[in-house]
């Protein structure tokens, strides 16, 4: 989907219109919270998760954490609910799974840890144990109560922020920010590679410690920077590539934004590939989205990969800590 413009910053009478709507919204997951009893398994489980629809970049949090965990000789199984995949689970992730069975987030966290898609939190936990697990991240999953946390993250992204601050459908948001916070363990901030936008964390948020963090590109990244780039991506806020692309110095002379998880058709791409044609320009797309991408097309499309960097290189031991040190 996309978000809608009166979901961000600006001067709209929408979102005082669907305010009662929101105010529904918010009661019903306070009640679903103060109703259900978490059960806690038993290993420590690790949530990353946002409080805005849409991508925050919680699943490049989930990768550096996952990553960060094995590196400390930890066994961590993720556990997602695969959206826009078909599969119910609990099933366990093969790398080369099709993301429209899987959904796109699933495959790319297969590739660093195992990974189990399952509607049902407890249920697919328990999977995840008997399979190995010592530690349970969470790629999202913030306001599900089903499973006791341990740690809990809110991944925020810089260039967005809050939206205009009203909860669904008013607004962007999941739950208030007060009760988002109430619950959490620290913020995830990623800095919005545009720059001014993301300058500084919304007020209020350094309620809990807050680690500012980065998307930086891979070192292959760099043979992108002598020639002239078409980019194109369905995530849930496109501009934030095309800005990592222009931070880096690269010539981005079309952009092409999707609906976030949109699955690339045939059509689509003879239209990309025409425009990166006349331009002279090579095709440049997110690794979430090489995914959706039709396997006829994967050749003629570079991807650029990114990973999580924090601004304190020991930040992800502080957040962890707790975790490690058991």
């Amino acid at each position: 989907m996309r978000a809608p413009a009166f979901w961000g910053p600006g001067h709209y009478w929408l979102p005082t219109l669907l305010s009662p709507l929101s105010t529904l919204y918010g009661l019903a997951g306070r009640l679903r919270r103060a109703t259900t009893t978490p059960v806690r398994p038993p290993v420590p489980v690790i949530c990353l998760g946002n409080i805005t629809v849409g991508g925050a970049g919680k699943t490049p949090a989930t990768l550096a954490v996952a990553r960060h965990l094995k590196a400390h000789g930890r066994h961590p199984h993720i556990l997602t609910r695969g959206y826009g995949g078909s599969a119910k689970g609990p099933l366990r992730v093969d790398p080369n799974h099709n993301a429209r069975e899987v959904g796109d987030e699933a495959v790319l966290l297969a590739r660093v840890a195992p990974t189990w898609v399952g509607a049902d939190r407890v249920d697919t936990a328990r999977f995840a144990i008997a399979a190995g697990a010592d530690v349970l991240v969470m790629d999202d999953g913030f306001q599900n109560p089903d499973l006791a946390q341990d740690l809990s993250f809110l991944v925020i992204d810089g260039g967005f922020g809050l939206g205009n601050g009203r909860i669904l459908p008013a607004g962007p948001l999941r739950e208030s920010p007060a009760d988002a916070l109430a619950r959490a363990t620290a913020v995830i901030y990623i800095v919005d590679p545009g720059g001014d936008a993301g300058g500084a964390p919304p007020p209020g948020i350094d309620r809990v410690p807050v680690f500012p963090a980065r998307l930086e590109p891979t070192p292959e990244a760099a043979v992108f920077v002598d020639h002239p780039v078409i980019a194109f991506a369905g995530i849930g806020r496109p501009a934030k590539f095309f800005n990592t692309l222009r931070a880096m110095g690269i010539r981005v002379v079309e952009s092409y934004g999707f609906p976030d998880h949109h699955v690339f058709t045939a059509d689509d791409m003879m239209t990309l590939i025409d425009s990166a044609v006349s331009r002279d320009a090579k095709l440049v797309t997110t690794e979430k989205d090489a995914v959706r991408l039709p396997p006829e097309a994967r050749d003629m499309v570079e991807v650029l990969r990114v990973s999580l960097q924090f601004d304190d290189n020991q930040a992800l031991d502080i957040l962890l800590s707790p975790i490690l040190d058991v």
